[in-house]
């Protein structure tokens, strides 16, 4: 059984869990609620949540009043750990709203600490924001939701930018580049009804990562 690791809020788990009802295949592994084996992990989610401890930013916070209160620096140390160790392996990366904030930060980026736009009401669960993508992005979509006030600046080596919103050029999707699978989108995938292809096409290299685990270890 593939294991996949994750820190996800109490409150996101009804946005996740009719994806994963689709693959009762897939161990989810919460480390928010246990210690979690990363070495026996086959899949990395990093979902969304609250705004990056500065400790870990890789830039001057010149207002410290624009970031939010609520920092979980437990779950910021254990992210940054995890994204270290996943690279390492090569094991595949959905990252999701934080998620591409961390993971950008975590390979070398920086933020936009505060920008506007992004974070109305009839956008949490609606998708209205249009995006231009890349022709060659395998996952394309021409309006997406959106809930964030901080976005990616500097973009961490080895990366492509996929999408961008179409209104501020805010970059919104991209991936890494010679690397098997590690998507990361600004967007909430798991909040709407278009991103099936999304994580079929993720929970796949997942599988497959296990898969060819177990066949290096039985030969």
């Amino acid at each position: 059984m593939p294991n996949l690791v994750t820190w996800m809020r109490e409150k996101d788990e009804k946005w996740f869990q009719p994806f994963f009802d689709k693959h009762p295949d897939i161990h989810l592994c919460d480390a928010r609620k246990g210690t979690v084996a990363l070495e026996e992990m086959d899949g990395l989610l990093l979902t969304g949540g609250s705004d990056i401890s500065p400790e870990f930013l890789r830039q001057e916070v010149i207002d410290p009043t624009v970031l939010e209160k609520d920092v979980d620096l437990a779950r910021d140390r254990w992210e940054f750990e995890a994204v270290a160790k996943t690279v390492a392996r090569g094991l595949p990366i959905l990252a999701i709203c934080k998620g591409l904030q961390l993971l950008n930060v975590a390979l070398g980026g920086t933020l936009k600490l505060d920008i506007p736009g992004h974070k109305l009401p009839e956008m949490k669960d609606h998708d209205i924001q249009p995006l231009r993508s890349e022709r060659a992005a395998r996952h394309r979509f021409e309006r997406v939701n959106s809930s964030h006030h901080q976005a990616v600046d500097r973009v961490a080596d080895g990366f492509i930018v996929e999408a961008w919103c179409a209104t501020d050029d805010i970059i919104e999707q991209m991936r890494l580049r010679d690397y098997p699978f590690a998507l990361a989108v600004q967007y909430h995938p798991e909040r709407g009804r278009i991103y099936d292809a999304l994580f079929e096409d993720f929970f796949s290299y997942v599988r497959e990562f296990a898969e060819s685990l177990n066949r290096s270890i039985a030969q």
